[in-house]
């Protein structure tokens, strides 16, 4: 059920992301959610994207050093303490989570989270048994 997240090492330069977002449109790519992490010379941009093997194939013919990464998806309502539950699990646990980040779906039900961490099997199927919605690809796009 993992969701699959392209990766792209990019440099901390003007004009670097529009490219990327240039080259994902011309490839008629649609980002659904974005994060980056940047230092001072080099970032690490993390899309969910409808076509991760078509953006992976456009961004390297243009240069771009990309990665497809499978990642857990979890669909949070919107009430104070749900994000809180899905972390406090995961700790119970002892899953680390390398990364994340958020991103509202179109219904506006849920907030999508994004999770990175070392065993995603095992941490959908602790999820799971704890009542947590988890989202897939199809979810995503869904409209």
């Amino acid at each position: 059920m993992a969701i699959r997240q392209l990766s792209i090492f990019v440099e901390n330069k003007e004009g670097t992301l529009r490219t990327i977002t240039d080259t994902l449109a011309t490839a008629n790519v649609d980002i659904r959610a974005m994060s980056i992490a940047d230092t001072q010379d080099f970032g690490i941009l993390r899309l969910i994207v409808s076509d991760s093997e078509k953006a992976k194939e456009a961004l390297e013919d243009i240069g771009a050093f990309t990665s497809i990464t499978n990642v857990v998806g979890v669909a949070v309502t919107d009430e104070a303490g749900s994000l809180a539950k899905v972390v406090g699990i995961l700790t119970d646990n002892h899953i680390n989570i390398e990364y994340m980040y958020t991103f509202i779906t179109v219904s506006k039900q849920y907030a999508y989270v994004v999770l990175r961490v070392e065993d995603n099997e095992l941490a959908e199927k602790i999820l799971t048994e704890n009542s947590i919605k988890l989202f897939t690809e199809a979810d995503i796009f869904r409209q």
